[in-house]
């Protein structure tokens, strides 16, 4: 399958949005409650396109390119968990969504929690999806800086593909069409400067001020489902419990035979975990 072929029978819509000056991405569709879906590091919608399909049926979906990503708006700043955070705020402001749904993966898990805890009331639920920042492990975070920006600076076909399987268990998954996708992305002038303040966050000392903690994560008083994998690069099953403990009633699913990208790699069962999980708290 390909992206296309996953959107083609959908009645989905492909539009910007002013979020507080930031032109934003955003892929809709379906209806119901709204549902937010975030990427990670180097990420985009299309990581979730796999999933348009399922998800649509039971929620208003909506993906966005996060600040400084995809073909949204590039700030020339530093890009921190609060920057993107704001930015979700103002998506939903900009949309008029006074609640939704919010599942992030990987860096958009970290956003979302962060989100939940310091933005009350937005958030009706949380499914984070192999989230971010879990061990800060500087051998990880000096590998996904320097495979970023590898993939963004030296834009190929090759230094593309490379990143992309890094994120997957199973590496024929990663197609074509998302490797040339990815490269588009990659080769704006403008990511090609942005890049950089996307890897703010793989560097220790900016990294501090938004390590999983339980003085902020108390805070999150939604319900909360961590979603996990048995191969994932960047943490293991184990490191789910302490962030699990910091978060008032938080569930923990292991989704198995896939790396940092479930809802790529398996996507039926992602989907049903996700679904199950929100529909509990209509």
């Amino acid at each position: 399958m390909t992206i296309w072929n996953e959107l083609a029978d959908l009645e989905f819509k492909l539009y910007y949005v002013d979020a507080n000056g930031v032109k934003t991405r955003v892929l809709e569709a379906g209806e119901g409650e709204p549902l937010i879906l975030l990427h990670g590091t180097g990420g985009h919608i299309e990581a979730y396109a796999k999933n348009m399909q399922g998800l649509s049926k039971h929620f208003r979906v909506l993906v966005i390119d996060m600040l400084g990503h995809g073909y949204t708006d590039k700030p020339d700043h530093p890009y921190g968990i609060d920057s993107y955070s704001d930015h979700l705020l103002d998506f939903m402001k900009a949309m008029n969504l006074s609640q939704a749904y919010i599942s992030g993966e990987s860096l958009g898990g970290w956003v979302a929690a962060w989100f939940a805890a310091h933005h009350p009331g937005y958030a009706k639920a949380l499914v984070l999806n192999t989230p971010g920042n879990v061990n800060s492990d500087p051998k990880v975070m000096a590998g996904l800086k320097e495979s970023t920006v590898n993939a963004v600076v030296n834009a190929n076909y090759e230094n593309v593909k490379k990143r992309l399987e890094w994120l997957m268990y199973d590496k024929s998954v990663v197609t074509d069409e998302l490797i040339y996708n990815r490269y588009q992305i990659y080769t704006q002038p403008s990511y090609q400067k942005a890049v950089y303040n996307i890897v703010h966050l793989q560097e220790m000392e900016p990294r501090q001020k938004y390590i999983w903690k339980p003085e902020w994560c108390s805070k999150i008083n939604v319900p909360t489902l961590l979603v996990w994998t048995d191969h994932d690069p960047t943490s293991t099953v184990d490191q789910a419990g302490p962030i699990k403990d910091m978060i008032p009633g938080a569930e923990l699913k292991v989704i198995k035979d896939a790396g940092h990208w479930p809802q790529w790699e398996q996507v039926e069962e992602f989907n049903t975990v996700l679904t199950d999980f929100m529909l509990q708290h209509v």
